[in-house]
């Protein structure tokens, strides 16, 4: 059939093109393409709030803000980078790959995932629209904790409300990605012998479902606090503001592990392929992504210790978090194994790898510090629990989501990318984020206070050194963006084996066999 009939036979079946073709499309190519595009957007307006912190904090005193937009900044950036930049991105993923991986024809509901993905430009253009509300975006933080919730002006409404449509649109993607996954695995392609992206998307999709109705409850008492005279988290009308830190925190550290739990399946794809290895102990991944899932519905009361909780209640969430460090260690250490004696190359996406592995566990020791009752209630609230979160989340998810896109790009575009380009785009992004988030331990451990707009003089130089390595970040974040317009505007043509090595490698070493490609179903031996 020629091109021209088939542009004919598209036309005569009333086939949307333009615009249409994008509000309307099932295809789960499209829709991942949209998440990306969606994460890529929001990753740099909630990059340019950052900057603005860091720009503010770059020396004592009041420079470019005031105090209340300042906080507005810190709150919005936070919600936008983890309900509008990492989320998504995850999302993207898994619409793309899912399918691909385990040889379904599409999701198990394209119109739910069309459905899904347009819920969140409406939640985000909601949260960006309370900027221009009177008295500005929320100030209360990202975490929406009252009293301070219960007293802001209409911005928090809709903040509770974006919150809200983001949490249903976790929740559709969620239930269409495990229904794909339980229901449209090719013939022979048992759970055990799933490539490890899948596994860690079909846990994470469970901890969503799990978790995203408790935020739901928790925003809705928020939000009947505020409007309809209930005392929920009103001490006044004898409610508890502390029950909505377990509320919150009961879906917030799941919400954690959902933030890094596909980072770890993009990583155990990425270091087999150019170790040139099979994982090393698939099964324990398994177990140990199962362990974490389970584990982290234990954990949440970590982030209250300062709360005055019973002493019995601190030592059970010291220890329950110390335990959950224990399957993530394993983790490290199979990818580690991995790496030894493979033959290593460095393409772009194992340096981002290599660095996600390294930096990542940096991120996990200072969270085993912060898990010890008395330490975490000295370093609670400062620049030490930024640096932190930062290290697992930046270097951590945003790191792992670098290296995937690498590794998948030629496999979306048809087009090798600029490796010249992405060795530019590693480099710095590794150097400016140690520079911007290392000194915060310091200034943590020295007791400078987080979402504060000013600071004490004895502060200063490690605050220039972090507002420094901020913006080498920020902006090498632009080389990355050049990279992917220009591999998908063309370039040297992918082959059909990218990645391949020496021995013959395919897209992705299957760990464990049977061998397959992506485009068609395993060969069942």
């Amino acid at each position: 059939m020629s091109d021209a009939a088939h542009a004919h036979d598209d036309h005569s079946h009333g086939h949307p093109s333009g615009i249409m073709r994008w509000l309307t499309t099932t295809n789960h190519k499209d829709i991942g393409s949209m998440y990306l595009w969606f994460a890529l957007i929001m990753l740099f307006s909630a990059g340019t709030m950052a900057l603005l912190i860091r720009a503010e904090l770059f020396q004592p005193g009041m420079q470019l803000t005031n105090p209340d937009f300042f906080n507005q900044l810190t709150t919005m950036h936070g919600l936008i980078m983890i309900f509008g930049a990492i989320m998504p991105a995850f999302s993207g993923f898994a619409n793309w790959q899912v399918p691909l991986m385990i040889g379904a024809p599409d999701m198990a509901f394209p119109r739910m995932n069309n459905w899904a993905f347009w819920l969140l430009p409406v939640a985000a253009l909601m949260l960006m629209a309370s900027f221009l509300l009177p008295g500005g975006a929320v100030a209360g933080g990202w975490t929406m904790y009252p009293p301070l919730f219960i007293q802001g002006g209409i911005s928090y409404d809709l903040t509770i409300l974006a919150v809200h449509i983001m949490g249903l649109s976790s929740i559709m993607g969620s239930i269409n990605i495990a229904t794909t996954i339980l229901n449209m695995r090719a013939p022979g392609l048992t759970l055990m012998k799933m490539p490890l992206f899948v596994w860690t998307w079909l846990i994470t999709a469970y901890l969503l479902i799990a978790t995203m109705p408790v935020l739901a409850g928790a925003v809705t008492m928020l939000l009947t606090d505020r409007n309809f005279g209930t005392h929920f988290f009103n001490a006044a009308g004898g409610g508890d503001p502390v029950m909505f830190q377990h509320i919150f925190w009961f879906f917030g550290h799941p919400e954690v592990y959902i933030l890094i739990l596909p980072a770890f399946g993009i990583v155990s794809q990425i270091i087999p392929t150019f170790a040139r290895k099979p994982l090393f102990g698939y099964a324990s991944m398994v177990y140990a992504t199962a362990s974490i899932a389970i584990l982290s519905f234990t954990v949440w009361a970590h982030h209250m210790f300062a709360v005055g909780m019973p002493v019995a209640a601190q030592l059970f969430f010291m220890f329950s978090t110390m335990l959950i460090a224990v399957p993530t260690g394993v983790k490290i250490f199979n990818w580690v194994a991995t790496m030894w004696k493979g033959s290593l190359t460095f393409e772009t996406p194992m340096l981002f790898a290599i660095a996600f592995v390294c930096l990542f566990t940096i991120g996990g020791f200072s969270g085993l510090v912060l898990a010890i009752a008395p330490v975490d209630i000295q370093l609670q609230d400062t620049y030490y629990v930024v640096a932190h979160f930062h290290y697992v989340l930046v270097s951590g998810a945003l790191f792992s989501i670098f290296a995937g896109i690498y590794y998948w790009l030629p496999k979306w575009t048809g087009h090798m990318y600029s490796e010249t380009l992405g060795k530019w785009h590693f480099w710095l992004s590794v150097i400016g984020m140690n520079i911007l988030f290392f000194p915060m331990h310091f200034l943590g451990l020295a007791g400078m206070p987080r979402r504060i707009p000013d600071y004490a003089l004895q502060f200063t130089e490690f605050n220039q050194l972090a507002t420094v390595g901020a913006f080498i970040f920020g902006f090498s974040q632009l080389i990355f963006l050049v990279l992917v317009l220009k591999t998908i505007k063309g370039g040297d043509k992918a082959t059909d084996r990218v990645w391949e090595g020496a021995e013959g490698l395919e897209w992705t070493l299957p760990s464990p066999a049977p061998y397959h490609t992506f485009e068609t179903a395993p060969v069942v031996r």
